[in-house]
C-alpha cells in the first residue's frame, strides 16, 4: 500500500523551509511529509467527498482519458480538468500521455496520512533548523 503523507504549514514556513533546502542548510527528513498545504481547510477542500469519489473512481475503472473519466463521472470535461490540474500538483493524480497524445488519470497512492503538528514542535512543523 502506498501511502501520501501530507502536512500543514504556513506560508511563510514553507517559503523559509524551502530556500532553506535550496541552500544546502537543510535536507528532507526522511518522515517529512512530501506535500504541503497551508491549512487544513485548504486540505479538506481538495480532499472533499466529492473529489475523494472521484479518486476511486480513477483507481477503480482506470479510465483511459479525460474525456472517459468525464462521461464516468457525469462531470464536464472543463471542470474535471481544472481538478484534475489541481490534484496533480500535489501529487494525489497523475496524469500520463496516453494513445494519441490523451492524457490519461492515475492515482498513484492508495491512503494520505496528515501530518499535524499541535504544538510547533514535531510532526508536521517546518523549522529551518538542521
Amino acid at each position: 500500500m502506498k501511502t501520501l503523507k501530507i502536512g500543514i504549514a504556513g506560508y511563510d514556513q514553507m517559503k523559509a523551509r524551502t530556500l532553506a533546502i535550496a541552500r544546502g542548510e537543510r535536507a528532507r527528513a526522511g518522515g517529512e511529509p512530501r506535500v504541503w498545504f497551508t491549512s487544513i481547510e485548504s486540505f479538506a477542500k481538495l480532499l472533499s467527498e466529492h473529489n475523494r469519489h472521484l479518486l476511486e473512481l480513477i483507481a477503480r475503472e482506470r479510465p483511459g482519458s479525460i474525456t472517459e473519466l468525464a462521461e464516468l463521472a457525469g462531470r464536464s470535461k472543463s471542470n474535471l480538468s481544472r481538478t484534475l490540474k489541481t490534484m496533480s500538483q500535489y501529487g494525489l493524480v497523475e496524469l500520463q500521455r496516453g494513445e494519441r497524445g490523451k492524457l490519461v488519470p492515475r492515482v498513484p497512492y492508495d491512503q494520505v496520512r496528515l501530518d499535524v503538528s499541535l504544538t510547533g514542535r514535531g510532526g508536521g512543523s517546518v523549522g529551518v533548523g538542521p
